[in-house]
């Protein structure tokens, strides 16, 4: 396909009558992305609530567990100088 063939069907293209537009295309829009929102905003506050359990949960394991203290010895330590 040469220039004057791609011209000459871009021309035919533009020439043509638009389609048409449904009528109620704006409000389905509108409705549809009301229930993004929502949606969004509802994933939002559960991810925040998410991170809150967790972070809570942890506070609590960290309290009664005390990672960082060193466990009791299990075995006695080796008498010397008796």
């Amino acid at each position: 396909m040469n220039r004057l063939e791609r011209e000459a069907a871009a021309r035919r293209i533009m020439e043509r009558t638009p389609p048409r537009v449904p009528p109620d295309l704006c409000a389905e829009a509108v409705r549809r992305g009301n229930r993004l929102l929502r949606r969004r905003a509802l994933a939002l506050r559960l991810g925040w609530l998410l991170l809150f359990a967790v972070t809570v949960a942890f506070t609590v394991w960290a309290l009664t567990a005390r990672p960082w203290v060193e466990p009791p010895s299990e075995t006695t330590p080796p008498l010397t100088g008796w």
